[in-house]
């Protein structure tokens, strides 16, 4: 592909953004950016919004609903999908937030193998 689509992989531990981005990028061949809390994530996409945005749930400070909320109050990242990493994976979890309008849900932990096929098939984006 010539032009990578771009993720921003919004997650306050690091082990979960450096695997996640290292397969993204050598699996699924997307430019990934990355941000340590809700905060930084806001500004990456305000300034340089991503064609998607994965985004924890649980962070400290603005967590990934709040983070979301304000994603949407944007004109430069109202359009952008976001998929939510959740550990929450109850149902009434899933129903609130499917009610938000995010994109998709992946759970945590999360399959590394598995993760490009499932951001792919949740944005209709074609390998």
């Amino acid at each position: 592909m010539d032009n990578p689509r771009r993720i921003l992989l919004v997650d306050d531990d690091s082990g979960i953004r450096e695997v996640a981005r290292t397969v993204l990028e050598m699996v699924g061949g997307y430019d990934v950016e990355t941000a340590a809390s809700g905060l930084e994530g806001l500004e990456k996409a305000r300034t340089s919004p991503p064609d998607a945005i994965v985004l924890d749930v649980m962070m400290p400070g603005l967590d990934g609903p709040a983070t979301f909320a304000r994603l949407q109050e944007q004109p430069e990242t109202r359009d952008v999908p976001v998929i939510l990493l959740t550990a929450k994976t109850q149902a009434a979890d899933r129903s609130r937030f499917a009610s938000m309008g995010v994109a998709g849900m992946l759970p945590k932990p999360f399959d590394p193998m598995a993760l490009c096929d499932q951001i792919a098939g949740m944005l209709d984006w074609q390998p």
